[in-house]
């Protein structure tokens, strides 16, 4: 649930056109949501598997594979933006993200023109641009923002990346506000379990209990960005789903229960998480007890570096691949 008192929201990281007309908005007025995240996984399934779709790609055909998605997205995310906006207005959060093309992730001004392009064919002012923390996504996620265009940076990692994202940030919302602009926000989305899942058998071998990397990387950098104190950029906990039964299902959610912060999760993983009375402890984790882990697992072999760097490379890879089979899936 959202817990407007300590500043904790909880977004669903789920997007599927009947899901969004017939079921979202009772998440929304119970109160257990107060925003939604898309990436191109999440698109790639609901426009190759649902025929919530079919009337309006028959409208389509003829098109490229990117123009029949681009289409079907939009009509999405406005929707959802549409169904979010009361909150929004209220301050309450309310935004709705859309990534760009993930074969951009290495190009600036291509990242730039798409984002700009997408915001304002939606045309609703609750929607956050995706771009992935690369070097070139940098100085996109910054231009955006100085031109009132919020930014949800995605596919964190390590402190460097998350360092260089709020830098960016900072920058677009200094220049936003000279500009005399309206309400930019930022949100940092720090990829959480699929350092568990990619650690913890060897973890286990070392004798390191499993299933902390990931939420005390988050901690890390959760600290990080907090002692920065720009209150329109925050963290968002991302890739919280638990895979297996190895965990509670809401392990990630109740265990990164953050002020001023984003979980963003799955369907199945929120409906957990409103079933349990574990409703998780408010971070901060103390940086000591975050320090002496990552110190742990340095001793015991484990290059973080590297690690930071397979995970980036394995999830942009990831939306890219989806993103491919799904353009084709589209073509005539």
């Amino acid at each position: 649930m959202v817990n407007r008192e300590i500043g904790f929201s909880l977004w669903l990281d789920f997007i599927e056109r009947d899901y969004l007309k017939n079921e979202f908005k009772k998440l929304i007025d119970a109160g257990t949501v107060n925003g939604a995240t898309s990436n191109p996984a999440i698109f790639a399934l609901a426009i190759t598997t649902s025929s919530a779709y079919k009337e309006q790609l028959a409208l389509l055909k003829g098109k490229s594979g990117k123009a029949k998605y681009e289409a079907l997205a939009i009509e999405d995310i406005r929707t959802a933006g549409q169904m979010l906006r009361p909150l929004y207005d209220d301050n309450n959060d309310g935004f709705i993200s859309i990534e760009v093309d993930p074969f951009l992730c290495n190009d600036t001004q291509g990242t730039i023109e798409e984002g700009r392009r997408l915001f304002y064919a939606i045309g609703e002012p609750n929607v956050m641009v995706k771009v992935p923390a690369t070097q070139a996504g940098y100085e996109a996620m910054s231009t955006l923002m100085a031109e009132g265009i919020s930014v949800n940076a995605t596919l964190v990692f390590s402190p460097k990346q998350a360092k260089q994202c709020f830098k960016a940030m900072e920058r677009g919302i200094e220049a936003s506000i000279e500009a005399g602009l309206g309400r930019v926000e930022g949100v940092i989305s720090v990829f959480v379990s699929r350092f568990d899942r990619a650690l913890d058998a060897e973890l286990e071998q070392c004798g390191i209990n499993p299933a902390k990397t990931g939420i005390y990387n988050a901690g890390k950098i959760y600290n990080m960005v907090e002692s920065g104190n720009v209150p329109n950029i925050r963290v968002l906990f991302a890739s919280t789903g638990v895979k297996g039964d190895t965990l509670p299902a809401n392990y990630y959610i109740a265990g990164l229960m953050a002020e001023h912060s984003v979980n963003t999760a799955p369907l199945a993983t929120i409906e957990a998480h409103l079933k349990t009375e574990d409703r998780g402890v408010v971070l901060p984790i103390e940086d000591t007890i975050l320090n002496g882990y990552f110190m742990n697992l340095e001793d015991n072999g484990f290059d973080m570096d590297a690690i930071y760097k397979q995970l980036l490379d394995n999830g942009l890879s990831a939306f890219e691949d989806a993103f491919k089979a799904m353009l084709e899936s589209l073509e005539d």
